[in-house]
C-alpha cells in the first residue's frame, strides 16, 4: 500500500508536474479516501497512506499558486470495488457482506466526481472533494 498509495503519487507527479509547471496550465487529481479523514480499526497502513494522500495533496496545491497547475484531492467513501476482495484476502462472503449494510457507490460515482474537478473553468479548482454515498455512516475530520 505504501508503494501504490504514497510512492506511485511522488512518482507519477516528479514525472507530470514538471510539463504542467513550463506549460503554466495542468490538473493534479489525487485520490485519497475518507479513510484519509478518519482512522478506523485494522486499517492502519491504509488509513496512514490516505493520510499521507491528504496532506501531499494540500502542499502541493500550496506549492503551485500562481503557477496555472491546480490540485484536487477527491477522497471517496465506500466503493464497492475489489478493494474488499483484496482486503479480506480473497474471502469472497466477507467481501461480500462489506458491502450488504447499505447502498455503496460505483466507480463511475467517484469517476463523474472527478470529471466535474477536471472540468472546471481555468479560474476555478476543487481542491478538496469528498464523496460519499447517501447513508454512510461516518465522522469526517
Amino acid at each position: 500500500m505504501i508503494d501504490t498509495n504514497i510512492k506511485g503519487l511522488l512518482y507519477m507527479t516528479k514525472a507530470l508536474l514538471p510539463g504542467m509547471l513550463a506549460r503554466k496550465q495542468g490538473h493534479v487529481i489525487n485520490i485519497s479516501s475518507v479513510a484519509g479523514r478518519f482512522a478506523y480499526p485494522k486499517g492502519n497502513v491504509y488509513c496512514a497512506t490516505k493520510y499521507a494522500v491528504k496532506a501531499l495533496s494540500r502542499s502541493l496545491a500550496q506549492e503551485c499558486i500562481g503557477t496555472g497547475v491546480k490540485v484536487t484531492d477527491v477522497a471517496p467513501g465506500q466503493c464497492e470495488t475489489e478493494f474488499s476482495l483484496v482486503r479480506f484476502k480473497g474471502d469472497g462472503q466477507r467481501a461480500k457482506a462489506a458491502y450488504e449494510s447499505f447502498t455503496s457507490m460505483t466507480p463511475d460515482d467517484v469517476a463523474e466526481a472527478v470529471l466535474f474537478c477536471a472540468t472546471r473553468p481555468a479560474h476555478v479548482n476543487v481542491p478538496d472533494l469528498v464523496v460519499l454515498a447517501t447513508n454512510q455512516p461516518t465522522q469526517l475530520v
